[in-house]
């Protein structure tokens, strides 16, 4: 009995590593890209970040960054 439950608990371990952090909405797209060689990265995956936050790559290295507005902002 002890193999059966190791073996559901491994499985449990990958399903939940697989699902997502409660975050639906997505990393916006880099238009320019940094010029250093190597830019910091604040971050490496959405866990590394505080609650409603997202970890993505942006001109200069990947950072923590909150969810757009849902209606853009126009400041024309």
């Amino acid at each position: 009995m002890k193999p059966v439950a190791a073996v559901l608990l491994a499985g449990l371990l990958i399903l939940w590593t697989e699902l997502p952090a409660g975050s639906a909405w997505s990393c916006p797209k880099v238009q320019i890209t940094c010029a250093m060689v190597n830019p910091p990265n604040h971050c490496f995956m959405d866990q590394h970040c505080p609650r409603f936050k997202k970890c993505c790559p942006t001109f200069c290295g990947r950072r923590c960054i909150s969810r757009p507005p849902a209606i853009p902002i126009s400041y024309v």
